[in-house]
């Protein structure tokens, strides 16, 4: 059998993708981008802890949340 139908067949008979791990890693790691800067913004280090978080602090965890929230989203979409 020739070797290019072998696989464009394989092809077509595989299951749809997933964006999957990839694709959530690359969204968390942009979400994690604009959760530093929104700290940096407030004049604040992101990952290091305080007694008592400040409101800015707090809008800032609050919008991080949101954007993982939205990443559960992008690992279970399809492929384009």
């Amino acid at each position: 059998m020739n070797f290019k139908f072998t696989t464009v067949l394989l092809t077509a008979a595989a299951a749809p993708a997933v964006a999957g791990p990839l694709g959530y890693a690359i969204c968390q790691t942009g979400c994690n981008g604009i959760a530093v800067a929104c700290y940096a913004g407030a004049g604040f280090t992101f990952g290091v802890a305080l007694p008592a978080a400040p409101p800015a602090i707090i809008a800032c965890n609050a919008a991080l949340g949101a954007c993982m929230a939205g990443c559960a989203l992008v690992a279970l979409g399809p492929t384009p």
